[in-house]
């Protein structure tokens, strides 16, 4: 009997290590996912100073987005020359976590 107690110390002890470690591990961040996705919208503003461009899109199934209007970052900055507002265009967008920005932009 007093062998079956040592046992079950033994296990326990041996145990505590690993769940601290999990423990642990769930307080860390995780890296925020990168997601990206097709579009087709209209442009309803271009900040070319800020390098941004406003679009009302229809809804991204990939990056999990319904229909909306938001703001992009234009990565690189140089893919706004030449759209205006009321354009519609075709676009390829970035998420990573709350910040969004679009990689490519065409007229439609």
């Amino acid at each position: 009997m007093k062998l079956t107690h040592s046992m079950r110390a033994a296990s326990i002890l041996l145990l505590v290590p690993i769940a601290t470690g999990a423990f642990a591990q769930a307080g860390k961040p995780s890296a925020a996912v990168v997601k990206t996705g097709n579009g087709m919208g209209a442009i309803t503003a271009v900040d070319a100073k800020d390098g941004t461009v406003t679009i009302k899109h229809g809804p991204i199934p990939s990056i999990g987005w319904p229909a909306m209007t938001m703001t992009f970052k234009a990565a690189p900055p140089s893919l706004l020359k030449g759209l205006r507002s009321g354009q519609r265009v075709a676009f390829t967008a970035r998420a990573k976590g709350m910040a969004a920005e679009v990689t490519a932009i065409s007229p439609h």
